[in-house]
C-alpha cells in the first residue's frame, strides 16, 4: 500500500486546490519542505509545486483561472503563484546537463525520477500528489527521514561538486533534522569543504546564518571544527568560542528569547570590534547586520554599566546580546523601555548659558549623573541642571 501524506491545514487550502485544477490532471505535486515537514509533524512554512509544464504555459493556465503570476525564476523554469493563503512557488521539472559547483546549466524534463535525482538529499526530494495525498519517493526518502538521516542522493562526493553549497547545506540539515550521521556525507563534506572558497560569500552567509539561527546548532559546529569545515568559511571560531555558542543557547533558552543568527555569529567570535567588521565584511553582512555583530563584539568583562544604563547607551537589542553573552540579569530590561533625556540644549541656553560648549559639557553631565541613579523623573532632571548651573 502507498505511503500517504497525512492531512495537514496546508493540504486543505482551498486556493491551492483553486491553482491545482488551473494547472490540470497529473500536471502539480507538491515537493520539497512542504512534504518532508508534514510527515514529521512540523508546520510547513511554504508550499513548492512541480509540473512538466514549462513555464510559459504555467503562466497562461493561471491567468486564465483568474490567479496572478510573477515569473520570479522564469530563466530557470519557477513561477510564483500568488494566491490568499501564501504564494506557491511552481518549477517545471529539470535535469542538468553541466554544473561548475556554482551554477548549474539545465534543460526542462518530464519524467518526475529525473527531476528527483538532481535534487540535494533524499528527504527533499520526496513529492506528494495534491489530490490522493500519495508519496513519490524515488531514493529512500520515506526510510531516511523515519531514521533522522541526511543523506545525498547518489555519490555525495558528486553532489557536493556539482554545487558546493551543499556542504553547509548539510550540515544545516543535520543540525535540523538529523540523528542518525551519514558516514558517506560526513567524509565527503570534509574532504571538499576547500571548495568552499568558490562560492559567493552572500551565499555562504545565507547558509551560515540559516545553521546558527536553529534552536542548538553548537553540536553540528563542533563536528564541523573537528573536520576543518567551518574553517574555511570562518577561521575566527574556536572550541571556545563554540563552547560560548553553547552557553549562549542554553542562556537563550533559560530567557525565553528566541534565537538570533547575528548573535549566535558574534558569540562564535572573540569579543573585538575589528574582527567583528572583518569578518561582517568579508560575509557581506548588510549594515544592521553588521552595525549589530560590531556592538555586540565591543561587550567587556570590566563594564560597569547596569541593565538598563547599557540599553539606554547602546540600545535594547545589543543590551540583550551582550548580557546573554556575558552571562549577565535580563530581569531588569523586562517589560521596560527606554526612556528618552528629557533635556535639551535649549532649556540650558534659557538659562543664561551660551550656546556652544559649555552646553553641551552641562547636557553630559546631567545625563551621566541621570542614568547613574537609574532615570528619575524630570523633576530630579531640573534639581541636577540647577547643581550644575551653580557649581
Amino acid at each position: 500500500m502507498a505511503e500517504t501524506l497525512p492531512p495537514a491545514r496546508w493540504t486543505s487550502r482551498e486556493d491551492l486546490a483553486r491553482l491545482v485544477a488551473a494547472l490540470g490532471p497529473g500536471n502539480a505535486r507538491w515537493v520539497g519542505g512542504a512534504v518532508r515537514d508534514t510527515l514529521l509533524g512540523i508546520e510547513a512554512a511554504d508550499v513548492d509545486c512541480a509540473t512538466p509544464l514549462l513555464p510559459q504555459e504555467v503562466m497562461a493556465r493561471l491567468e486564465r483561472a483568474g490567479i496572478k503570476p510573477i515569473p520570479t525564476g522564469i530563466d530557470h523554469g519557477t513561477v510564483t503563484a500568488v494566491l490568499p493563503g501564501g504564494n506557491v512557488e511552481i518549477t517545471t521539472l529539470r535535469r542538468d546537463l553541466s554544473t561548475d559547483g556554482r551554477r548549474a546549466t539545465v534543460e526542462y524534463a518530464s519524467d518526475w525520477e529525473e527531476d528527483a535525482a538532481r535534487r540535494d538529499f533524499t528527504i527533499n526530494a520526496l513529492f506528494a500528489d495534491p489530490g490522493s495525498l500519495e508519496i513519490f519517493d524515488y531514493f529512500g526518502g520515506l526510510e531516511d527521514l523515519a531514521a533522522r538521516r541526511v543523506r545525498f542522493i547518489g555519490d555525495a562526493r558528486q553532489r557536493i561538486r556539482e554545487d558546493h553549497l551543499r556542504i553547509l547545506r548539510y550540515y544545516r540539515f543535520q543540525a535540523r533534522f538529523g540523528a542518525e550521521l551519514d558516514a558517506q556525507a560526513e567524509e565527503a563534506c570534509a574532504e571538499l569543504a576547500a571548495t568552499l572558497k568558490g562560492l559567493s560569500r552572500e551565499r555562504v552567509a545565507m547558509e551560515l546564518l540559516n545553521l546558527l539561527a536553529l534552536p542548538d546548532p553548537s553540536a553540528t559546529l563542533a563536528r564541523m571544527h573537528r573536520r576543518r569545515v567551518l574553517q574555511v568559511v570562518l577561521p575566527e571560531a574556536t572550541e571556545e568560542t563554540i563552547a560560548a555558542l553553547e552557553l549562549l543557547a542554553s542562556a537563550e533558552h533559560g530567557a525565553g528569547i528566541a534565537p538570533q543568527a547575528i548573535r549566535r555569529l558574534a558569540a562564535l567570535l572573540p569579543a573585538s570590534p575589528p574582527v567583528a567588521e572583518t569578518v561582517a565584511a568579508r560575509l557581506r553582512l548588510s549594515k544592521s547586520q553588521r552595525e549589530r555583530l560590531a556592538c555586540a563584539a565591543a561587550r567587556s568583562a570590566d563594564d560597569t554599566d547596569t541593565p538598563r544604563a547599557l540599553a539606554y547607551r547602546e540600545g535594547m537589542t545589543c543590551a540583550v546580546d551582550r548580557l546573554l553573552l556575558e552571562g549577565g540579569d535580563l530581569a531588569l530590561l523586562k517589560e521596560w523601555d527606554v526612556p528618552t533625556f528629557p533635556l535639551k540644549g535649549g532649556e540650558i541656553v534659557a538659562r543664561g548659558v551660551a550656546a556652544g560648549p559649555e552646553v553641551a559639557r552641562i547636557l553630559r553631565g546631567v545625563e551621566t549623573r541621570w542614568i547613574a541613579e537609574g532615570f528619575p523623573s524630570r523633576e530630579r532632571v531640573e534639581e541636577l541642571l540647577r547643581e550644575f548651573l551653580q557649581g
